[in-house]
């Protein structure tokens, strides 16, 4: 028996049989093509192109009624991947002018774009070099002439596959999984997002799985705590069996949840709103009981194509978004990209350069008001989806004044524009995020000039604290129950409060429970966070007494020592 490491992706716990894939790039030879023979080699390399084409396009036809909402979107990436110039005509120039072998040829581009991905510090961008090497796979297979094998075998007990890498579309391949155990990846990439809407046990980043897992080893998954034990003895097993019993009783009991008013004991309504990446996801939260969407991230609709998304495709993305909600509030934020999210058509290179400050550089608000076209395309397509239910428009990354005055006359412009086409749109209140903390710092002077804001802990821990949770020399300095991110965020709250303006926090701190009965004594009555999170917050906030917390939480805040503060969270949540 021994256990491997990762991170885990959630879904509970499985114990079943390993299936071992082989999913790595296949060797590729390099050889040369005569000239006569190479019209006939790019004839080669189209074909197989066309076949994986036509495979996603037959998978996406023909899903199941109960697949993931996101399958579809996943799927059109991997389509999109495989049309982008940036991949395939330098596979064409390689054979036609350097007489390269395809398989050689794609592969070496393939590579050649993952390495330029791999070297971004946002993790989000980082895996979409992944995705690259997925759809390279897939072509390099059928130009090989080896297929995969995923069928799994006859059996009653669950099956875990185990792979060096798995996209997504191979993935819905394996519709009865029992759990994934993945060597590379992390929690942005779109195994992972399909792994959550899957609801099976999942860990990623695994590193060795594939090699020191064999066929049929007994494996424990717990998708939780990202953890895979191999081999496990009987009285492994048997607490795991104990814990499996525990968590189905706890899931039955959330589920009696969602329809119950997300109310605290002493009667404070509280907001339970969920982040989303993809239009779909949006069913998936309402599902579950969510009474909004709290953050809209719109990065997914401008990430690796050769061309930026116009104003219709945005436009009913945002509309498919706010017509599922039926009338409850979508927050849509403006394109968080630029410096190490940098759009890869807006350069033409295939791939963004890196600059060489990413987290300070140009980005989100910065970047959009430095592209005006690009922003105005945006802000169109947000306005014209208000027509179809209450849309709220979120700001990214301000820190100073100007920003907002220039946002809101774009906002403006983009008004005006439509509005000479004949299309009038209903008020579209306008929020800014607080996630720098020049911004919390200054916040009254936000609080004043827009509708509502929201709190990206997430960013606003990483420049509170000057640490980079992808170092891993750092990474366990992150720490978002530091004193000094506390005061941002309750200053923020308090600031709020007196503004009469809206307050919510839509980083990963609102999504853990740790951190809910201190945000509740902070004051804060909106949370936004991932779908799975909504009922076990729920639970808590239905448990907490937040006159009672108002106190004690302001006595929290005062303390200087991050281990003291420890102390008295842990005390804080044990009520």
């Amino acid at each position: 028996m021994f256990c491997l490491h990762g991170t885990g992706i959630g879904g509970g716990i499985v114990i079943g049989r390993a299936v071992v894939l082989e999913s790595r790039l296949i060797d590729v030879p390099r050889y040369r093509i005569d000239a006569s023979m190479r019209s006939r080699e790019l004839e080669r390399l189209q074909r197989a192109m066309d076949t994986v084409r036509t495979e996603l396009q037959a998978l996406g036809e023909h899903l199941p009624q109960d697949a993931p909402s996101e399958s579809q979107a996943l799927l059109d990436v991997h389509g999109m991947i495989l049309e982008d110039p940036s991949l395939a005509e330098p596979v064409r120039e390689q054979i036609e002018t350097h007489g390269m072998n395809a398989e050689w040829a794609f592969a070496s581009q393939a590579e050649h774009l993952a390495a330029q991905f791999g070297q971004f510090e946002d993790a989000y961008l980082r895996e979409r070099g992944r995705d690259v090497m997925q759809v390279a796979d897939r072509v390099l297979k059928v130009l090989s002439g080896s297929g995969r094998v995923l069928a799994p075998r006859a059996g009653t007990e669950p099956l875990v596959f185990v792979a060096h890498d798995i996209s997504p579309a191979d993935m819905l391949q394996l519709k009865h999984a029992g759990g994934f155990a993945i060597d590379l990846g992390g929690t942005a990439s779109h195994t992972a997002i399909l792994a959550r809407s899957m609801n099976v046990p999942v860990v990623v980043g695994l590193n060795c799985a594939s090699q020191v897992v064999r066929d049929d080893d007994w494996l424990v998954l717990d998708g939780g705590a990202g953890v895979v034990i191999v081999a496990p003895d009987d009285a492994v097993l048997q607490e795991y069996r104990h814990r499996m019993e525990l968590e189905r009783l706890e899931r039955k009991k959330l589920e009696r949840l969602i329809h119950v008013p997300s109310v605290t004991r002493d009667g404070a309504p509280i907001e339970l709103h969920a982040n989303i990446e993809l239009p779909a996801e949006a069913q998936q939260a309402l599902d579950l009981g969510a009474s909004g969407i709290g953050l809209f991230r719109t990065e997914f609709l401008f990430m690796n194509r050769a061309e930026l998304p116009g104003e219709d495709e945005q436009y009913e993305a945002y509309r498919l978004a706010v017509a599922t909600m039926g009338g409850r509030p979508v927050t849509i934020r403006t394109l968080d990209v630029g410096a190490d999210k940098a759009l890869a058509a807006s350069d033409g290179a295939g791939a963004p350069a890196v600059a060489p400050n990413p987290a300070l550089g140009q980005r989100a608000i910065r970047f959009s008001l430095a592209e005006p076209d690009i922003f105005l395309t945006q802000l169109r397509a947000i306005l014209r989806a208000s027509q179809h239910g209450p849309v709220r428009l979120l700001i990214p990354m301000l820190a100073h004044g100007h920003e907002v005055e220039q946002s809101l006359l774009l906002i403006g412009q983009a008004r005006a524009q439509l509005r000479e086409r004949g299309c009038d749109v209903p008020p579209v209140p306008v929020g800014g995020m607080i996630e720098v903390p020049a911004a919390a710092l200054t916040v009254g002077l936000f609080a004043r000039r827009l509708d509502f804001l929201s709190i990206g802990t997430n960013d606003l821990v990483q420049y509170t604290l000057a640490i980079d949770r992808a170092d891993h020399a750092v990474a366990a300095l992150y720490d978002p129950f530091h004193p000094a991110v506390l005061r941002l965020v309750a200053q923020t709250i308090r600031a709020g409060v007196r503004a009469g303006k809206p307050v919510a926090v839509c980083g990963e701190m609102a999504g853990d429970l740790e951190a809910t009965r201190l945000l509740l004594g902070m004051g804060l009555r909106e949370f936004s966070m991932p779908p799975a999170s909504l009922l076990p917050v729920k639970q808590e906030i239905l448990r907490s007494d937040v006159s009672r917390l108002r106190a004690r939480v302001a006595r929290l805040i005062n303390t200087d020592d991050p281990v003291r503060m420890q102390g008295a969270l842990a005390r804080l949540r044990a009520g």
